[in-house]
């Protein structure tokens, strides 16, 4: 798309977001945009998508966080599980996944993380074994979202390379009624719409053409899924904060003690407008990132998103802090809906990636230094 088909989209998804606002059903957000063409907008035309990129599936993202109404399953569905059938899946899955995935009607969740391995993708333990044609996989999984309401779960798990004996990484479609494959729900602080899971895989047989690409490509197929993830991350983050700052700013305006708005005055004035600044710079990162993955450039779009994923949450946090600073205590009430964003906002430091990690990444990749682990 070209500049003016990204502000004709930023527009329209805003106005939808608008229609829908904080405290709506996210399931009928969710239908509406994927009937707009919304949900889609990154996937292949052939299979009932928009036929864009990353690029624009984050301006979705981020307008509708922008309102006040962030669908987290967005980086999840079409922009990881979406993005990797896309790329590697074969004709039958994308026929099957994709166009549901494109218009809401279907919706997919993504297994990666596990108790034990952390952000460490290389110690996952699920194992994937041959059986016959059929693979049995077992292991498990935890802070998974969305997989009470998906059809299937995108799970990352390893099988052994015969030449070497060594575990690589590969992606398997585990529809949600599998026999063996279950669920226990995550009792979480943050009050989010989509709950979150443990799941056990024990012994879950599931046909040869479960398998999603080529099983000696593993690793790059699963960070085709990653770079995305962290692209739509950031888009989260940066919708938030803008959205934290709108209503800080909105206050300022009018809200007046002794003879002029709080606006007015420096100390509330000049952290609102940092706050902007770092959002803004973030969503350069962000934006940059996007169209190095949109063009076929995988290892600078690591470099990138991952730079984006950090500094958004970074500017996330700032701005919804200074957010409810602004207001006071009426940044603590439910009618102004900010304090609900503290714990939000702290996710995006998180998930799916700590920063921590992305500075070693950053040490290691960029700056050439030497690993620690």
């Amino acid at each position: 798309m070209d500049p003016e088909d990204h502000k004709a989209l930023r527009e329209a998804v805003a106005a939808l977001g608008k229609r829908h606002g904080p405290g709506g059903d996210p399931t009928q957000l969710w239908s509406d945009a994927g009937k707009l063409g919304y949900l889609g907008v990154n996937l292949p035309e052939e299979h009932g998508g928009g036929g864009g990129g990353i690029s624009e599936l984050s301006i979705v993202l981020e307008e509708l966080g922008a309102a006040g109404c962030p669908l987290l399953m967005l980086v999840v569905s079409p922009a990881i599980c979406g993005t990797v059938i896309a790329r590697f899946g074969t004709d039958a899955q994308k026929q099957q996944w994709l166009p549901g995935l494109a218009d809401g009607t279907r919706l997919m969740a993504f297994g990666i993380t596990e108790p034990d391995a952390g952000s460490n993708s290389h110690r996952i333990t699920t194992t994937a074994r041959k059986d016959g044609t059929d693979w049995l996989l077992t292991g498990r999984k935890v802070f998974i979202s969305g997989v009470d309401i998906a059809d299937a779960t995108l799970i990352v798990g390893r099988t052994e390379d015969a030449r070497t004996g060594r575990l690589k990484p590969c992606l398997f479609i585990v529809p949600r009624d599998t026999p063996g494959f279950t669920r226990r729900p995550i009792d979480m602080e943050l009050n989010a719409a989509e709950k979150q899971f443990e799941l056990v895989l024990d012994d879950v047989r599931l046909p040869a053409d479960a398998l999603v690409g080529d099983e000696d490509a593993g690793l790059l197929q699963l960070f085709a899924g990653l770079n995305p993830e962290r692209v739509m991350t950031a888009a989260f983050a940066i919708g938030m904060g803008r959205h934290a700052l709108a209503k800080a700013i909105e206050y300022a305006r009018d809200r007046t003690v002794w003879n002029s708005p709080i606006g007015a005055h420096q100390a509330i004035a000049h952290p609102l407008a940092q706050a902007h600044i770092e959002l803004e710079l973030a969503r350069l990162m962000m934006q940059k990132a996007a169209h190095l993955y949109d063009t076929g450039d995988d290892i600078g779009a690591g470099e990138a998103a991952n730079m984006a994923k950090y500094a958004a949450g970074e500017a996330c946090v700032k701005a919804v802090d200074q957010a409810v600073h602004t207001l006071g205590g009426n940044g603590l009430t439910r009618e102004y809906g900010l304090a609900r964003l503290i714990t939000a906002a702290r996710v995006a430091r998180i998930a799916p990636v700590s920063r921590e990690m992305i500075l070693n990444y950053v040490s290691h990749q960029t700056l050439g230094l030497p690993k620690s682990y």
